[in-house]
């Protein structure tokens, strides 16, 4: 998404990290730190009358417009529904559209799948995409996902069962957010009809997903139900009740886990890998993911508007320690801000573009080195840090005794999680401060989307980073039809990302989830913010 991440941010941070290195199944009985990446888990086999799932915390809001976070994202993925299908395994598909074209460079023309009805009865049509759609136009509305439609100049019927968006420029990953939530797809009369009061408890949703929104009980639960009218056969409930329950502290949540009072959860709190690793009741899951941990020099004017300074400060972290305090063990350095999961579209060749960019390796002497030719040596860095969760602080800590070992002054600014939420939506917030920390997840599977964050004016682009051939490139990509072509440009956007260290990679995480056994089916990928997954989960006897 092509805005600011400071939601889904403080989900992450909230949750003491949902990472750790490696993957999905991790072995019982507690003695191993490896872990293994699973791709899906084993086809449900049968029926099962109600789940109860775990979020850890309760949904500000189910409009679709602000679903920009893990646990609205959680529920809204079971019960409303975008143009296109975000697939458990990173891809894209049709979803409320039957097929997309672009005619030309500046058109996108969706057919709208007939036969599909709304939770209320009432029939899909041309007139209700349009409806929802134009919403994260409207100021009014303040959508979040409102620089998903940053080239779009118009959105029209142009048939009974047609749609067509027309571009000021070539937008190729409008197409791929109609995947995420900026392509959620709402009856236009009820939109009218709940008007302000859409996508909250009293008002509610009616969208054309596997579940219908029950009820919602303020501070408890939401529970949705099998819609026994959904279009896709390949995605009957094999539930009948999905009962969300909010739970947020970390440790209760593990332990409701442990004992078999909820089913399962995504998101799991790495304080409680290896309690549920040891687990006799169900299995912990580590997905693949887009998300990677990264320093942003959100300053450029200052001590860090050096590039030499940023990559010595990247030379001097110990980025194995830092994985094992932060992510209970977990995790994988990183060599580049967008973690390869993010390569969705391509990851074969993403593998290749990844392998051949620098390692980074830790070289204290080498980063004491450039600081002295920079200039630096003695100068002061100003890093955010924050009580909201526990890796804020251990990362920040890291970097003071990284720059501490070369020769800079890292001075820690303490500030409460509102305010460190509003780094990354205020500007003004950010005065004074020249490194922040941040949880970062792409929701479309296309690199494009996190590297187009870093072109000049770009609102997630903190530091104020500008550079010709990259804007350049940027553009060059967003026109390309052609994955192999697009990602190809993609390259040498991280190539210069990383040259620059327009942001310092630190480590990726995997998505995580616990399963009970008694059921099985849900995927394991970060895909599940957008994708059904509770359409898939059933009996596992």
């Amino acid at each position: 998404m092509r805005t600011s991440r400071f939601a889904a941010m403080t989900a992450l941070l909230a949750l003491a990290v949902a990472a750790c290195g490696g993957a999905p199944r991790a072995g019982k009985g507690g003695g191993s730190a490896a872990f293994e990446i699973t791709k899906d888990t084993a086809p449900a086999k049968g029926t099962v009358d109600s789940v109860t799932w775990s979020l850890y915390a309760e949904p500000q809001s189910l409009d679709y417009a602000y679903a920009f976070d893990y646990s609205p994202n959680t529920v809204l993925a079971n019960v409303c529904e975008q143009l296109m299908r975000i697939t458990p395994d990173l891809k894209l598909e049709p979803g409320l559209a039957s097929a997309v074209a672009s005619p030309d460079p500046k058109r996108w023309v969706y057919t709208i799948r007939s036969g599909v009805r709304f939770h209320d009865g009432s029939t899909l049509t041309a007139d209700d995409v349009v409806a929802s759609l134009r919403r994260h136009l409207d100021p009014k509305v303040g959508s979040y996902w409102v620089s998903a439609f940053q080239n779009v100049k118009s959105i029209e019927k142009t048939g009974p069962m047609e749609v067509t968006v027309h571009l000021r420029k070539p937008d190729q990953l409008f197409n791929e957010e109609m995947g995420t939530s900026a392509g959620s797809i709402e009856s236009a009369a009820f939109l009218a009809k709940t008007g302000a009061g859409y996508g909250t408890p009293d008002g509610g949703v009616n969208c054309t997903g596997p579940f219908t929104l029950d009820t919602w009980q303020k501070g408890q639960s939401i529970t949705l139900k099998k819609y026994d009218g959904y279009w896709d056969t390949t995605l009957t409930p094999k539930v009948n009740t999905v009962k969300n329950v909010f739970i947020q502290d970390p440790s209760a949540r593990v332990n409701t886990m442990v004992a078999g009072e909820v089913d399962g959860g995504y998101l799991v709190p790495a304080t409680g890998f290896a309690k549920l690793r040891a687990a006799t009741n169900g299995t912990l899951y580590f997905g693949p993911s887009t998300t990677a941990v990264s320093l942003i020099p959100t300053n450029l004017k200052g001590t860090l508007g050096d590039v030499r300074v940023r990559r010595a400060l990247s030379m001097a972290l110990d980025r194995e320690g830092i994985v094992k305090a932060a992510a209970a063990g977990g995790g994988t350095p990183a060599k580049a801000p967008a973690a390869i999961g993010a390569w969705g579209i391509a990851p074969d060749a993403a593998k290749g573009y990844y392998d051949k960019l620098p390692a980074i390796t830790r070289d204290v002497a080498g980063a004491k080195k450039l600081i002295q030719e920079a200039g630096a040596a003695g100068k002061k860095i100003v890093m955010a840090t924050s009580t909201m969760s526990p890796e804020i602080s251990v990362i920040a800590n890291a970097v003071q005794s990284a720059g501490q070992a070369v020769g800079l002054q890292v001075e820690l600014k303490a500030v409460a999680p509102d305010a460190y939420t509003a780094l990354f939506s205020d500007p003004k917030a950010r005065e004074g401060i020249d490194l922040v920390m941040t949880i970062w997840y792409d929701s479309t599977p296309d690199p494009l989307e996190f590297y187009a964050n870093l072109q000049t004016g770009a609102f997630p682009n903190y530091g104020g980073y500008s550079n010709p051939e990259y804007d350049a490139l940027v553009d060059q990509a967003n026109s390309q039809a052609d994955p192999s072509a697009r990602t190809a440009t993609v390259a040498k956007l991280q190539e210069i990302a990383v040259r620059d260290m327009v942001w310092i990679p630190l480590y990726e995480v995997p998505h995580t989830m616990f399963l009970n056994n008694r059921v099985t089916g849900a995927p394991t990928s970060i895909a599940q913010l957008q994708y059904p997954w509770a359409a898939r989960l059933g009996s596992a006897g």
